[in-house]
């Protein structure tokens, strides 16, 4: 009888044992900012956006340069012209200026846009791959890392080169 509570005890505590080891869950971490900054598809992405915001900087700074010259040329003949005329043409400034904050607006709203649409497959890809790398290693969970993310410290097993191998860096 004793025999067979020892035996019985031995296997409740293997069982235990064994389904508290199956119970823990394997854990990675990864900077993910990092690794999508990695990305080759990113790279292409923040280039397409650093020309459109060129392109827009450049069309502004050619709208502003424009008004200034008008407004110079609106001072130098200011005293030439009528009272009313000098107002006429201060309205017109004033709409000129107004012109240009509302296209300053509008291209920050594309650019934003233009952001998002790019960097939507981009993160979409990152994810793809550190789910597949995780799955393949057996990771249950994968923790962020980047600065800001809320992970404090990080010991367990890191993903980054495993995900960078997967799409070829």
């Amino acid at each position: 009888m004793k025999t067979l509570k020892t035996i019985v005890l031995a296997l409740v505590l293997s069982f235990g044992l064994i389904a508290s080891t199956n119970a823990q869950s394997k854990v990675a971490h990864i900077n993910s900012q990092e690794f999508v900054q990695n990305l080759p598809s990113y790279k292409s992405a923040m280039t397409e956006l650093e020309q459109r915001e060129k392109t827009y900087r450049t069309e502004i700074d050619e709208l502003l340069k424009e008004a200034q010259k008008t407004n110079e040329r609106y001072q130098r003949e200011a005293s030439t012209k009528t009272e009313e005329e000098n107002q006429k043409r201060a309205m017109e400034l004033q709409e000129m200026q107004q012109s240009i904050q509302e296209y300053r607006q509008t291209a920050s709203q594309d650019l934003q846009k233009k952001q998002e649409e790019l960097m939507r497959p981009v993160l979409e890809r990152a994810r793809q791959v550190i789910q597949e790398v995780a799955r393949a290693k057996g990771y249950d969970y994968v923790l962020d890392s980047s600065l800001g993310a809320g992970v404090l410290m990080a010991d367990g097993y890191n993903l980054m080169d495993d995900a960078k191998a997967a799409i070829g860096e």
